[in-house]
C-alpha cells in the first residue's frame, strides 16, 4: 500500500513542475497589466522589436500600434527568455451566433443563398497551425444539421463528436483534405491572424492609404503562398476589413471578404484582448456570414488538435 502511495506522491510532483511554469506563462502573459508601457522595447528581434526605434519603418510602427490596440502585444517568459510579443497569446474560443448562407451555382455575384440560423463554437491555435469550427444550423425548412470541422497544418478531417477517430469506438474522423486551404484562410484571416501573418511576411509586407485608412498588403506562406491578403484598419487601429486576392486559378474559391466592427473585450475573464462583435464574411463576391460574437476567450485557453491516425494516411496517398 505504501508503494503506491509513493507512486502517486511522485506523480504529483512530476505533474506539479511541469504545469507550474506553464501557469507562471499564462500569469504574466495575460494578467490585466502585463502590456508594456509605450517606451518599452519589444522582447524579440524583429519588425515589432524595430518599431520602438527612431527608424523604425512605417510598416513596422503600423503593426505595432495594431497589435497594441486589440491587446496581442504581451509580455512572457520562463527563465529570462521572452516569447515573441504575438506569439504569446496563441489559443482561443469563441462563442457566436448568427446567419450562415448557402452558396449554390445559380447565385449572382453579391447575392446570398438559402439562409440558416446558425450556433458556432470555435477553438483555434496559432502554433501550430489550427481550428475546430463546430456549428448547428438550423433553418429553410430543412431539419437541424449539426457539423464539426476541423483543420491543423496539412491536415483537414470532419468530426461525428469532438476528439472522434483518436480512440476506437470513438466517433468518425473523415478526412477532407480538399478542405486544407479553406480551413487555413479562416484562421489567418481573422484580426490577429493578419497581425501575425503581416508581421511574418516581413519586408513584403507594404502599406498604403486609401482613403485615409490604413492598409496593409502581404502575402501568406506555406501551402496558401499563392494568396495575397489587403487588411484595411479603422480610426482605431482595429482591422476593419480583409479581402484576399489571387492570380493562382486554383486559388479563385477562396477569395473572401471579412468585416470586423464593434470591438471589445468579450472574454467573460477581462484580458484586456480586444475582439470584433460582428463578423461579416463575404466569400467569391456571395455573403456566407453575419454573426454577433457572445463570448471570445483569449486567456489561452487549453486546447489541443491531435491529427486521428487514418487521417494522417489519406494525406500521405
Amino acid at each position: 500500500m505504501r508503494g503506491t502511495e509513493m507512486k502517486v506522491l511522485a506523480k504529483s510532483a512530476l505533474m506539479i513542475a511541469v504545469l507550474a511554469p506553464m501557469a507562471f506563462q499564462i500569469v504574466r502573459g495575460q494578467s490585466n497589466g502585463s502590456k508594456p508601457s509605450a517606451g518599452a522595447r519589444f522582447a524579440a528581434p524583429g519588425a515589432m522589436d524595430d518599431a520602438t526605434g527612431s527608424g523604425a519603418s512605417d510598416v513596422a510602427k503600423t503593426l505595432k500600434t495594431a497589435a497594441e490596440t486589440v491587446g496581442l502585444a504581451r509580455w512572457s517568459g520562463v527563465g529570462g527568455q521572452r516569447l515573441p510579443e504575438v506569439d504569446v497569446i496563441n489559443t482561443m474560443e469563441i462563442w457566436a451566433s448568427g446567419t450562415c448562407y448557402a452558396l449554390g451555382p445559380s447565385n449572382k455575384p453579391g447575392e446570398s443563398g438559402p439562409a440558416f440560423k446558425a450556433e458556432y463554437h470555435i477553438a483555434l491555435g496559432y502554433n501550430p497551425p489550427a481550428m475546430r469550427v463546430e456549428m448547428t444550423r438550423s433553418g429553410s425548412g430543412a431539419a437541424a444539421q449539426h457539423t464539426i470541422e476541423v483543420v491543423r497544418d496539412k491536415y483537414a478531417w470532419d468530426e461525428s463528436e469532438i476528439g472522434a477517430g483518436l480512440i476506437p469506438g470513438k466517433g468518425t474522423a473523415t478526412p477532407a483534405m480538399a478542405a486544407v486551404n479553406n480551413r487555413l484562410l479562416q484562421l489567418w484571416l481573422l484580426p490577429y491572424g493578419v497581425i501575425k501573418a503581416a508581421l511574418a511576411a516581413g519586408d513584403k509586407t507594404k502599406l498604403s492609404t486609401e482613403s485615409g485608412a490604413a492598409v496593409l498588403t502581404f502575402p501568406l506562406s506555406g501551402p496558401l503562398a499563392d494568396v495575397t491578403v489587403k487588411a484595411t484598419l479603422d480610426a482605431e487601429n482595429e482591422v476593419a476589413k480583409v479581402e484576399t486576392r489571387s492570380d493562382n486559378p486554383a486559388f479563385s474559391d477562396l477569395l473572401t471578404e471579412i468585416e470586423y466592427s464593434d470591438y471589445k473585450d468579450h472574454g467573460e475573464i477581462a484580458t484586456d484582448v480586444k475582439s470584433p462583435g460582428h463578423i461579416v464574411r463575404k466569400q467569391g463576391g456571395h455573403p456566407v456570414l453575419d454573426v454577433q460574437v457572445k463570448t471570445w476567450d483569449a486567456n489561452n485557453p487549453y486546447l489541443v488538435f491531435p491529427v486521428p491516425e487514418n487521417v494522417k494516411q489519406a494525406a500521405s496517398h
